[in-house]
């Protein structure tokens, strides 16, 4: 005889919209953490507290992810989902925002891993949004969940004429595919309430983000046709190809100057960014990945320029993702935040290059 445990196991089915509570989740992560570091920064580092207590920011991220715990196990709203996934993100950035005190046995705010574990931790949640995004293959047990989830609109009187075809449709689509007889009775019953006139419709009235996302789609639309994203992509990547190789040169030049290598040491370990051979080595991998990067990035913009648009793009993309991945956590490693805004800059151009190899078919 079976396990009654086995029998009761139930098979995980992607929330409808998921993609987008763990956008509010990422979003939220990389705001907290950078908006911290920049409030820190400007503020000389303060403490809350006294000689003897200090509230550290640590536990204002705990008391938001304990909140957005409890949110879904006391509130069955929509809502809910979207506020749990901004406290979430806000959450997770203060908390790991200190990541270095608790993996040193100083308790050591700056140590210099600490950044790179922040960056990878976001990296590997922006990767999880980049696998979650995909359309799922939906069977007919998903599609019921999906609607039954479409039905708390009609609780909330908040139903309207989208969301109504939508749930028809679904409905449709259970009946015809269900394998049990008991849920293709259930989506027929519920096709039939879904589709009866006197079910209560709310004007389909945008929300604040919808309204903002068809602004943006109107700017785009109106200022962002292929030549002008054409041109901003070439001046980007020449740009970010151009900033790293200064950069290496700069690093070049103050290595084989006389004396100039020592002196670059002496100032590295006196910054406490290379405090060993081990550090030395994460130096000389930052120079020789920038100057792989800035090579490619300039390839890239050049090549768009030339009308080698294809070749371009491909070669833009795999640059800067080499860069947003490997260089910046060594960067990181040794400057701590001192290339966050670098960094959002490549991922600007990075998903302008997505979005014209998408829409605009580079030649």
């Amino acid at each position: 005889m079976m396990n009654p445990w086995v029998t009761r196991l139930r098979k995980p089915v992607r929330r409808h919209g998921a993609e987008g509570y763990l956008l509010l989740t990422l979003l939220s992560f990389a705001a907290s953490v950078t908006l911290t570091r920049l409030f820190l920064t400007l503020t000389g580092f303060p403490q809350l507290g006294n000689q003897e207590i200090h509230v550290a920011h640590v536990l204002w991220g705990g008391l938001l992810l304990f909140v957005g715990g409890l949110l879904p196990l006391i509130f069955a709203n929509r809502w809910v989902y979207s506020a749990c996934a901004i406290m979430a993100g806000l959450g997770i950035g203060l908390f790991i925002d200190e990541v270095g005190k608790f993996i040193t046995q100083t308790n050591d705010y700056f140590y210099p891993p600490a950044a790179p574990i922040i960056y990878t931790f976001f990296l590997l949640t922006a990767l999880l949004y980049n696998q979650v995004r995909r359309k799922p293959t939906r069977d007919a047990r998903a599609e019921m969940y999906h609607a039954l989830d479409i039905l708390e609109e009609v609780l909330d009187h908040d139903l309207n004429p989208e969301e109504r075809s939508e749930l028809v449709a679904l409905l449709g689509r259970v009946a015809e595919r269900a394998q049990t007889p008991d849920l293709a009775h259930l989506a027929e019953t519920l096709l039939g309430f879904a589709q009866a006139e006197r079910l209560h419709l709310a004007p389909d009235l945008p929300g604040v983000l919808e309204r903002w996302a068809a602004r943006v789609r109107e700017l785009e639309r109106r200022w962002l046709g292929r030549r002008r994203l054409k041109a901003i992509l070439i001046v980007g990547l020449l740009a970010l190809g151009g900033v790293a190789l200064l950069r290496l040169s700069q690093l070049l030049v103050a290595a084989f100057t006389e004396g100039g290598l020592e002196k670059m040491i002496a100032g590295l370990l006196e910054a406490g960014r290379v405090s060993s051979a081990t550090g030395l080595a994460w130096f000389s991998a930052r120079a020789a990945l920038e100057g792989v990067v800035g090579v490619l990035t300039l390839a890239a913009g050049i090549l768009i320029l030339a009308g080698r648009e294809k070749l371009g793009v491909g070669l833009g993309i795999l640059a800067l993702l080499l860069s947003l991945t490997a260089v910046n956590l060594v960067i990181f490693y040794l400057d701590q935040f001192s290339t966050i805004a670098l960094a959002v800059v490549q991922f600007a151009v990075l998903v302008g290059l997505y979005h014209f190899r998408r829409h605009h078919r580079p030649r």
